[in-house]
Order: C-alpha cells, then sequence, then structure tokens
C-alpha cells in the first residue's frame, strides 16, 4: 500500500497510529529479496490488545532472528478502517512493510480467546486468502495456529493448516526450515504438511479423521494415512533460561492494554486449580534466574523508556526468588523512577515486605483472586486459600496505607449453591469490616472494594472439563443475586455478560462440526465477538440451529468418564487419569496440595516431552 493512499485514509479513521507501523524497536528487512520468506504473525483484535500480549512479541523476536524470514505484525483493524478497506478493495496489510499479506508464506494466528475466531476468519477474507483450507491453491500462504485454545483445535480444522501444540519459540523455526526446503522444489501442499508433521508439537487436521456415535458424540479421531503420530506431543522449551527473550519491546505511538515491560518469570503452575486449564497445559514449572531476569531487564529499560516493570507469570507471587529479585529490582530502578507492578496476587503467601518495597515509586493497586466465597467451594476448586489469608492480606494492606482492593470470584462453579454466592458478599463486607477496625471505626471517601466475577466455562485438559457450564439463564440469576447482596456504597459489583460466556463454552468444547457454525456466524457478520457491543447471541443460535447443533449439547450437559473428547487425541503430557482422579476429589470437597511440595502422579514428569523437569 503507497504512503499517500494511506495517508488519505488514516485521515479519516479513529487511532491511525493503530495501522502506522514505523514504531521504535519495529524491524525492517528488504522485501525484494526473493529468497525471504515472508511471515505474517496475526493477533485477531485490535492493536491495543496484540501489542500488550507477550507471547507475540517473543515469537517476533524470535522468528526476526533469522535474516531469511520475515516476521511482521498483522490485527483486526476496527470497524471503521475494515468499511473503507472493503470499500476500496485494499486487501489487509501487514504494518512493517505495509504489503498484502496475500503472497505471504505464511499466515499465522495466535489462539488466545475463542470468541476472535470469527475475526480469524474475517482477516483471511479480508486479506482475499480463500477461508476453507480445501479451496486454497500451491502459491496460498499456509495458515497456521498456535496458543492455549490450539489445544482443542476442531473447531477450526476447515480453515487451518498447521497446528503448534505448546511453547512456539523452537518449533516455528524448524516449521520455516522445512518450508525453505521444501519451497525449492514446491510440490504439492500435502508434500509439506507430511514432512512437518513429523515434528514436535506440529499438528495436521487434515490427516486426521473423526467420526461420530449415533447420540452425537465423538467415536475416535484417527490418522487417516501412515507416519503421523497417533497422538501428537506438544512442544515445551525445557531450558528457559537460554531461550531467547526480546531485549527490545516495540514502543507504540498509542496507550495499549498493558502500556509497560513485561518480565517473564517462569512457565508453569504447580498449584492445581481444577477449572484452569493454563495451570495444566503449561506444566512443567521452569523458572529464570534472578540474573538472567536482570539482564532481560537492563536491555529492555534501556530500549524502551518504559517506566514500569509488571512482573508476570501464572502465579507471580509463586518465584521462589521473588524476594530476591523485589530488592535488586527496587535498588536499581527505584532512584530512576520506574514502578513495579504484580498481576492478582495469592492470598496465602502475599508478603507485605514485597509490597512495600515495590510501593516505593508509586503505589498500584492491589488484585486477590479468592475465585470462590466459601471455603467448601474453594476446596472444590483446590484453590488452597482460607478467608483467614484474605482477612490477614487485606489487613497488612490497609495497614501500609491502601485504600482499596480488588476481589476476583467465579461463579457457576461445579456443585456451587447460593450459599456459595453469599459466601463472596460476606467476604466484601468483611473487608470493610477490616478496613474499619484499621481506621479506628471510620471510612475513608477514597475507600473502595471491587468485587469482579466471571462465569465458569469448563475447559478441555482441566479435571472440570466433563461438567456442564450454568445455562445463561441460571447465570443472570445468579448475578442478580449478587447485585442484590453487594448493594453498598463502599462496593463496585463487576460482572461478565453471560451470553458471550456460553458461546464460549460451546467453541471451547466444540468438535469439527462447530466449524460450520463459525463460518455461518461469520458470514452473518459476526466479528470482535469477545466485545459486548459487537457480540449478537442470535447471530450464533441461529447458525447452530442452521447445522442442527444444539447448544447445550456442548455447553451444559455434563459428560461420563468413558466419554470420548474432541481433543483427546492431543497429548499434553497431563494423564487423563490424573484428571478424573482430581474430578472425583473435588466431588468430596478435597484438596490437593501444592505439587511442588507433593508429586499427584498428574503423567507430566514420565512423559519423554518432559521427562526430568519436575
Amino acid at each position: 500500500m503507497n504512503k499517500v493512499d494511506l495517508k488519505r485514509i488514516l485521515k479519516k479513521v479513529e487511532k491511525p497510529a493503530r495501522y502506522l507501523g514505523n514504531e521504535i524497536n519495529s524491524i525492517h528487512k528488504d522485501t525484494k529479496n526473493e529468497s525471504l520468506v515472508r511471515y505474517a504473525h496475526c493477533f485477531p483484535d485490535l492493536y491495543e490488545v496484540g501489542m500488550s500480549h507477550l507471547g507475540s512479541h517473543i515469537l517476533y523476536h524470535v522468528i526476526n532472528k533469522d535474516e531469511d524470514v520475515f516476521c511482521e505484525r498483522v490485527y483486526s483493524p476496527a470497524i471503521d478502517m475494515e468499511n473503507i478497506m472493503r470499500e476500496k478493495n485494499i486487501p489487509l496489510f501487514a504494518l512493517e512493510s505495509r504489503e498484502p499479506i496475500t503472497n505471504f508464506d505464511f499466515v499465522t494466528f495466535t489462539l488466545q480467546y475463542e470468541m476472535s475466531y470469527t475475526n480469524i476468519l474475517n482477516i483471511l477474507d479480508l486479506a482475499n486468502i480463500p477461508v476453507l483450507k480445501e479451496e486454497r491453491k500451491l502459491d496460498d500462504p499456509f495458515i497456521l495456529v498456535g496458543g492455549p485454545c490450539a489445544y482443542n483445535p476442531e473447531p477450526l480444522a476447515d480453515f487451518v493448516d498447521i497446528v503448534i501444540l505448546g511453547e512456539g519459540e523452537e518449533v516455528n523455526l524448524e516449521v520455516v526450515n522445512a518450508y525453505k526446503e521444501w519451497k525449492k522444489n514446491k510440490t504439492t501442499r500435502e508434500d509439506f504438511l507430511f514432512e512437518i508433521s513429523k515434528i514436535q508439537g506440529v499438528y495436521i487436521p487434515s490427516f486426521y479423521d473423526v467420526s461420530y456415535n449415533e447420540d452425537g458424540t465423538v467415536k475416535e479421531v484417527v490418522p487417516n494415512r501412515e507416519g503421523v503420530p497417533q497422538k501428537p506431543h506438544k512442544r515445551i522449551i525445557r531450558d528457559v533460561e537460554t531461550v531467547e527473550y526480546p531485549d527490545k519491546l516495540i514502543v507504540p505511538y498509542i496507550e495499549t492494554v498493558h502500556d509497560r515491560i513485561v518480565l517473564e518469570l517462569f512457565r508453569g503452575c504447580t498449584r492445581g486449580c481444577r477449572f484452569c486449564q493454563a495451570g495444566m497445559i503449561y506444566r512443567p514449572i521452569r523458572e529464570k534466574s534472578v540474573d538472567r531476569l536482570k539482564e532481560i531487564l537492563s536491555n529492555l529499560v534501556k530500549n524502551t523508556g518504559y517506566d514500569e516493570i509488571s512482573l508476570s507469570s501464572l502465579s507471580t507471587s509463586d518465584y521462589s526468588q521473588l524476594s530476591e529479585l523485589t530488592d535488586c529490582l527496587v535498588e536499581e530502578y527505584a532512584s530512576q523512577n520506574i514502578g513495579i507492578s504484580l498481576p492478582s496476587l495469592r492470598l496465602d503467601n502475599f508478603s507485605m515486605e514485597i509490597a512495600e518495597k515495590i510501593q516505593q515509586v508509586r503505589k498500584s493497586g492491589l488484585t486477590f483472586a479468592p475465585e470462590a466465597g466459601t471455603q467448601r467451594m474453594r476446596d472444590v476448586i483446590n484453590k488452597g486459600v482460607s478467608e483467614e489469608d484474605l482477612t490477614n492480606a487485606t489487613r497488612k494492606a490497609f495497614e501500609m496505607g491502601w485504600n482499596s482492593v480488588k476481589l476476583y470470584f467465579m461463579i457457576g462453579l461445579p456443585t456451587e449453591t447460593y450459599d456459595d454466592l453469599d459466601g463472596i458478599a460476606k467476604l466484601a463486607h468483611e473487608v470493610i469490616d477490616t478496613y474499619r477496625d484499621v481506621h479506628n471505626g471510620k471510612l475513608k471517601r477514597a475507600f473502595g472494594v471491587t468485587v469482579s466475577t466471571s462465569t465458569f466455562v469448563p475447559k478441555p485438559f482441566t479435571p472440570f472439563q466433563w461438567h456442564g457450564q450454568d445455562t445463561t439463564e441460571q447465570v443472570r440469576e445468579k448475578q442478580r443475586h449478587l447485585v442484590k447482596k453487594l448493594k453498598n456504597g463502599n462496593i463496585k459489583y463487576n460482572y461478565h455478560d453471560s451470553k458471550t460466556s456460553l458461546m464460549e463454552a460451546v467453541i471451547a468444547r466444540g468438535d469439527r462440526r462447530i466449524g460450520k457454525v463459525i463460518y455461518d456466524a461469520f458470514k452473518a457478520g459476526a466479528k470482535f465477538d469477545g466485545w459486548s457491543e459487537y457480540f449478537n447471541l442470535d447471530t450464533w443460535l441461529e447458525a447452530m440451529d442452521n447445522n442442527g447443533l444444539d447448544v447445550a449439547f456442548y455447553a451444559n450437559r455434563e459428560r461420563e468418564y468413558e466419554e470420548v473428547f474432541p481433543w483427546d487425541h492431543i497429548d499434553v503430557g497431563v494423564t487423563k487419569k490424573f484428571l478424573v482422579r482430581e474430578n472425583e476429589k473435588a466431588r468430596q470437597d478435597a484438596v490437593s496440595p501444592d505439587c511442588r511440595h507433593q508429586c499427584h502422579g498428574c503423567g507430566i514428569n514420565a512423559s519423554d516431552i518432559t521427562r526430568g523437569l519436575c
């Protein structure tokens, strides 16, 4: 796209900086080099969201290290920009080169959220790339996906050529290197796909057939040719200490969702929360040393100019050297007015000493995640925290000068009762009482408790994958109940749209038949379905009905242990036997201790992929 055309268009759209490219630390290569492999990394949402995703920054850095590969960024254009592009027949372009991605070698997507899938189809359509994989010809790009939702890629099987299972730094480069060899002769697309199917961490949906039982459940998923794995394995980075990490982050011209340095402390989690997919699929835990983190951070501060550092991992406060690390960071960066922030904190290991250190530059908000309102419910989900933990943590915070806290809960969890919902309100009011106790019975004007609830969505590869989701009406009734219980001038209650969660559950546990639903919803205008102002449940229900599929079958139905799931042929290292065992413990309100202290035989340490890392 030439500069003159772009300049004219950008005068007519909101936030033109979304489409400029050329940000600080963006990478540019000579696209006239015909041997250059063109790789479009797409985040199927707005620029501000995609630019806040650490995984995208890591892959951008890693892939561009190869001089023969040019990784460029693509985001979903906002509605105003898309309308102009369609009106003027402008194909979707990559930010760095501003060239259409139609003729790229790879167009790849990170799957972070099921409700972004219509945006994936919209991006392909905007780029004039055939949406259905069976319609692509030899010179069309290969469509590749990865990320947490890729562990059940079946709803996208009609659209994608390649699925990356697990962590992508190494496997993406192996796929690209295989492509370089294939491109010399450029035989058939199937030849290339078959060659890379042998790479650990690669799954090719077209090489597997699905059959169904009369009741609509999956009968089996089996390879349809010899030489491909029966159970594709996820890929992990065994040595996170030496793996590539960006020494520069692209600095945007506009504010993004997370406008700061993000420092990854470790991968994996040992807590075993039974609703949490990430805690299962990212095992085993692997930490970076303090020295390595200091080295990374020194480069990032120098190369970005950010004044805030976010310490990021699934459970950041579990980092074994957190105290030592925060000492180093405060000593090094407080004098430069660079602040440190932590994501939501666990109540049972919240250290006020650490909190006191990190607030020296600026006092960030405090967010705790009890997840459930009663001890019974927290035991069911294996959260491993108590009401006493919350009281102690908030008391310490208020004594140190904090005037507000945020509390995150989940509603609709398996075995939940209205007593458990009342427990959420009880905890919020007890936080108010704790504040009064610390401040001699007074409530300052600045004081407030924010309670946020999200709706439980049963996810693949979790102990709760057999449970049904509450119906939309059940969720709404629970939200109305909490609105009444939390009516207090010092409490703000936020809750998530239950309609969106319903379709999230359908797609999360969907099989290949859901692909036709996604396609029909897209053709009917669905896009940005994760945004409440654009989501239209009726569009999705009509698409389900047109394909003879039932929402309750996917979202609300309880499953038997014997049922074959659409994702059962994928190997994430954690065994189904372990997940069944954890689900049974949940039914008994029994807790499994942190596996840093006691191994529960999840299977990850026995797997060929991860043996010896636990």
